[in-house]
């Protein structure tokens, strides 16, 4: 048996990124960070960041995009994932990014009131949502939001 998992919690360090890739098919790139402190052996703070590279594909990643920001607190659910290739310079390069397959917002965005539910989107393939809304495509309105 096998388990790629991947489960963090932390802020974003920047706005995230969505295309379109030639397919039509949504990509979202972002990143996040965490850290992590703990006291050494001479009873000093230290503390640590780890910063992680995300990619939510489809529907999340439109929902990604519309709804976080550079410091908002996130958890994020998916599989680690090695990109591998060659940089114009011929040296072989790689990332290793989580692939986003659920995504919880932690904290209140702009515009969000003090009674506000805690924002909660998953990939569609985990879903099963049929489409049956009458907005285009291109919209993502409040209720297409699946939490």
């Amino acid at each position: 048996m096998n388990l790629n998992r991947a489960t963090i919690i932390g802020n974003l360090t920047r706005d995230p990124e969505v295309r379109t890739t030639p397919n039509g098919k949504s990509v979202a790139s972002f990143g996040v960070a965490t850290n992590y402190s703990w006291t050494d052996a001479a009873g000093q703070k230290q503390e640590k960041v780890e910063f992680h590279n995300m990619v939510a594909w489809g529907k999340l990643a439109e929902i990604c995009g519309q709804y976080l920001a550079k410091g908002r607190k996130v958890y994020i659910e998916g599989r680690l994932q090695t990109r591998e290739w060659e940089g114009q310079d011929g040296h072989k390069r790689n990332r290793t990014e989580i692939m986003v397959e659920n995504m919880i917002m932690l904290d209140r965005g702009n515009g969000a009131s003090a009674g506000a539910p805690l924002q909660h989107a998953t990939a569609p393939a985990t879903v099963g949502a049929t489409k049956t809304e009458t907005a285009t495509d291109d919209e993502i309105r409040v209720e297409d939001i699946p939490f």
